[in-house]
């Protein structure tokens, strides 16, 4: 069973930094693209930033110049660096990812790790 299991989240104070990992367990075959979302009480889950196999990135207009999106392919991690954390970033973040196990592709979510900026 494929498995995403994010890490790294706390309290921060604003203008502080955090580094989200996401790492990724099971019969793995291949990950294709990772992706990072998150979801602040009472709001829909969004885009944060998402990586390609190819390192290719897009960030949300939000977070740009903020936080960096990367992976590393052989340790099957995705990693998310946050920088000058603002209180609007205070949201549970979630990993998910398209993955192709021996049982075949499925996109795959991690259970979340929760990110609080605040003073």
């Amino acid at each position: 069973q494929v498995q995403l299991v994010e890490s790294g989240g706390g309290l921060v104070q604003p203008g502080g930094s955090l580094r989200l990992s996401c790492a990724a367990s099971g019969p793995i075959l291949r990950i294709n693209t990772i992706s990072w979302f998150r979801q602040a009480p009472g709001k829909e889950r969004e885009p944060v930033a998402t990586i390609s196999r190819g390192l290719n990135t897009n960030y949300a207009d939000s977070v740009r110049g903020r936080f960096t999106i990367s992976r590393d392919n052989a340790e099957k991690t995705g990693y998310l660096q946050m920088k000058s954390l603002e209180p609007e970033d205070t949201a549970v973040y979630y990993c998910n990812a398209e993955i192709l196990s021996t049982t075949g592709i499925s996109n795959v979510w991690g259970q979340g790790t929760q990110v609080t900026v605040s003073s």
